[in-house]
């Protein structure tokens, strides 16, 4: 009778499945697309939500000019530069999204592609998450941290917002010559046909690894990449961002959640104030930066070195910058 019992839990066990590690295994992707209004005319914003199991925190990421959700999971060698990929494997769940006009989401008239509209559209993309997650995190690169700041300041629902490729003080010195590597989309070969309107811009070709990876290493596989997979940025998002994320009056102001500010010493936002934030260590960033955000309960921050502006492709800051970020969600 032993025997038989032995026999039986032994079959059991062997049919029962096998807990797996917590990784990204146990994650759930799924692409959404979602109608949300945008200034006055509905739009679609695609979005790529990814949910490790149990999750019950959520970042919702929004890429810069002439990137797309993309740039949040690059698919070169296999993980380091994956964001999504950092945050899953520490059980936070992440929301991707192309911003209107670039991507899988809608291309309407470039004019109506700018900070205020764009804040509107992931607002209600927040929304639609809350029910889901118990705390809901708002982060963005370059024009994507100015629209995550927007939204946060206007509509006052997230728990923090994680800000990277941006500060307050530019250094314009580099910023606008840099600047005339754009191009009408309607001029680069692939783009072209998309039948975009003048307003919509990119990158003129060759121009990429100067404009965002210098003083990075100069990847052939990475810049490949990056000129095969870039997308459009509108020129009214360039004037919007400037105009909401200046010395003079930032949107940042009435934010009044905790913030994160992660930036590279070598961006176009770093360098001797007030051209360029202090960016020597983090603890000079978040003097530097925290004027900015009055009401902001708290302010912390993380330095990389070594890579330009697209950070995201850096390998060398990987590990630390996705820990960095990690820590600071779960002290919220």
């Amino acid at each position: 009778m032993r025997f038989r019992r032995l026999c039986a839990a032994a079959l059991l066990a062997a049919l029962l499945p096998v807990p797996a590690p917590a990784s990204a295994a146990q994650t759930t992707c799924e692409d959404v697309y979602t109608p949300v209004q945008f200034g006055l005319v509905q739009q679609v914003m695609y979005g790529r939500l990814c949910v490790p199991r149990g999750a019950k925190t959520v970042q919702v990421l929004v890429p810069g000019g002439t990137y797309t959700s993309g740039y949040w999971d690059i698919p070169v060698d296999n993980g380091p530069r994956s964001v999504v990929r950092a945050m899953n494997n520490a059980g936070v769940a992440t929301m991707a999204v192309d911003r209107i006009g670039s991507g899988k989401s809608s291309k309407p008239l470039s004019i109506l592609v700018d900070v205020p509209n764009q804040a509107q559209a992931v607002h209600q993309i927040i929304q639609k998450l809350r029910p889901r997650f118990s705390k809901v995190l708002v982060g963005g690169h370059s024009i994507g941290s100015a629209i995550a700041m927007a939204e946060a300041a206007r509509y006052r629902d997230v728990d923090g917002v994680l800000v990277t490729g941006m500060t307050h003080q530019w250094d314009y010195i580099r910023a606008v010559p840099a600047l005339t590597n754009l191009i009408p989309a309607v001029l680069d070969a692939k783009l072209a046909l998309r039948g975009l309107d003048v307003g919509y811009l990119t990158t003129a070709p060759g121009t990429r690894y100067a404009m965002f990876h210098a003083p990075g290493p100069n990847n052939s596989a990475v810049v490949s990449l990056d000129e095969s997979t870039k997308d459009v940025v509108s020129a009214s998002e360039f004037v919007t961002t400037a105009l909401m994320s200046n010395i003079v009056l930032p949107a940042s102001s009435t934010i009044d959640v905790p913030v994160m500010t992660v930036q590279t010493s070598a961006d176009y936002f770093c360098g001797t104030p007030p051209l360029g934030a202090d960016c020597s260590s983090p603890a000079a960033l978040v003097r530097s930066e925290k004027p900015f955000y009055g009401k902001a309960p708290r302010l912390d921050a993380f330095v990389v070195n070594g890579y330009g502006h697209v950070f995201n492709f850096d390998t060398q800051n990987a590990n630390r910058y996705h820990a960095a970020v990690i820590s600071w969600q779960r002290s919220l």
